[in-house]
């Protein structure tokens, strides 16, 4: 294909090969650049979330570019979440009503290599390791990497993560109104190991969670029969990463808030002294390119907590937005760009407010006897009004539903609910409000 059909692509993570593969399927020649060696070969740091949610929003552009059947025997459904309460007692609150309605635990290095091969089997992708991007010469059209070394480029795609280089070099260029904040609660990751038959030891169909107001643990199961956990904790206090330091608190905090889990964890304490404290920020962008030169996705665009299981999910649907405006708007590339900065922005702030909100109610809320009896209406609405009233967390996650029209039917939904549970309305006049107020979704 002429030169002016190449598009270089910052990030190899998990994103960029599915964007990667969308371009290869409409033709044109793609180069990745990777700051970090070939997971494949060599093995990577400890720090980074081991295993991710999968849901429908994900699962859509990973059938659409043809890798969603090589890896499904690696996933494993979660139905709901497994409540731990403070004296032992579990409880299990569904994610949906029907037996498709499931998010999956998929390990993030297995995916990464997955798309890694399922992109270079294509042949118009080239992945090109250990290409750390320090900086952008856009009056020369060159791309600067920290070895020194200088690649012409065409146009740009960023997906570098949440301290993106493409999106800083937008910035400089037009100020687009970055925000980062940093949620002052960070994450440690722990194992539950497999029984010494290897078996599971705890559920393996849900994802549980040890909620305890102001912070909490969770865990998701592996296809080695472990389970990983996930401390969120606070940065700095009383009670936080920064005061529970010595063998004994460690220990005395696990005793105090998660009890049942010293006997599911062998190694609490080493593992707690080891491995990396994750810090917790959410990304804000105006715009997300410059003319038709660069744009950002995933990550680098809208960084998100991960309290929904939806920041892979909605770096895979910005793909998927991009590769539909391509159909819509083949080789006008300043169109491509805009109409995906213009419309899809909302949406990304839409699903970071979202998953800020989640936090709440996951470390709190799940809970509240009001929640509950809340959930179980929401689910008798859905089963009489099914294209009309769905659950918040079913329209996120079982649904491809732009997150913007989630957010505003979410508020309406939710309105309508306590109105009708605090006796201002009738149930008459809810279903009145529901067929008014509501638009069926197609």
């Amino acid at each position: 294909m002429p030169d002016k059909e190449h598009i270089s692509l910052i990030g190899a993570g998990l994103a960029g090969p599915v964007m990667a593969k969308y371009l290869s399927d409409h033709g044109y020649r793609v180069d990745i650049f990777e700051r970090r060696p070939d997971m494949r070969v060599v093995e990577q740091s400890a720090g980074r979330s081991i295993n991710l949610a999968l849901s429908a929003r994900g699962i859509e552009a990973l059938r659409s570019i043809g890798i969603f059947s090589k890896i499904q025997s690696q996933l494993l459904p979660m139905k709901g979440r497994m409540i731990h309460d403070m004296d032992g007692k579990t409880h299990l609150q569904s994610y949906g009503q029907r037996e498709d309605e499931v998010i999956y635990s998929v390990s993030r290095a297995h995916l990464n290599m997955s798309l890694m091969d399922h992109i270079e089997e294509s042949g118009n992708v080239k992945i090109h390791f250990e290409h750390a991007l320090e900086n952008i010469d856009l009056d020369n059209s060159e791309l600067i990497f920290k070895n020194n070394k200088r690649v012409s480029f065409n146009r740009v795609m960023g997906s570098d993560g949440s301290s993106s280089c493409i999106r800083n070099c937008i910035n400089e260029r037009s100020s687009i109104n970055f925000q980062k904040k940093p949620l002052g609660h960070g994450y440690k990751e722990l194992t539950i190991p497999a029984t010494d038959d290897g078996q599971f030891k705890i559920d393996p169909e849900a994802l549980h969670i040890w909620p305890r107001g102001e912070f909490m643990l969770i865990a998701l199961p592996n296809m080695d029969r472990s389970f990983t956990c996930t401390l969120f904790f606070p940065m700095d206090g009383k009670t936080s990463f920064s005061s529970i330091t010595s063998n004994d608190q460690i220990f005395d905090l696990f005793n105090s808030y998660f009890s049942d889990t010293l006997n599911l964890i062998p190694d609490l304490v080493e593992e707690y002294q080891q491995n990396p404290v994750g810090s917790l920020s959410t990304v804000y962008c105006d715009r997300w390119n410059y003319k038709d030169k660069l744009v950002i996705f995933g990550d680098a665009a809208h960084a998100i907590v991960p309290f929904f299981g939806q920041g892979m999910n909605a770096s895979f649907q910005d793909c998927t937005v991009i590769h539909n405006l391509i159909e819509e708007f083949y080789g006008d590339w300043r169109m491509i760009f805009s109409e995906f900065s213009k419309n899809h922005v909302p949406n990304g702030h839409a699903i970071a407010n979202m998953a800020l909100e989640n936090y709440l109610e996951m470390r709190d809320s799940v809970n509240d006897p009001a929640y509950k009896i809340k959930r179980e209406l929401e689910f008798s609405l859905e089963n009489k009004f099914r294209d009309r009233f769905i659950p918040r967390y079913s329209m996120v996650s079982f649904h491809t539903i732009p997150y913007t029209e989630v957010y505003k039917r979410g508020l309406i939904q939710l309105k309508m609910m306590e109105e009708y549970l605090s006796g201002e309305v009738t149930q008459s006049t809810l279903y009145e409000n529901i067929l008014n107020q509501l638009a069926p979704i197609k």
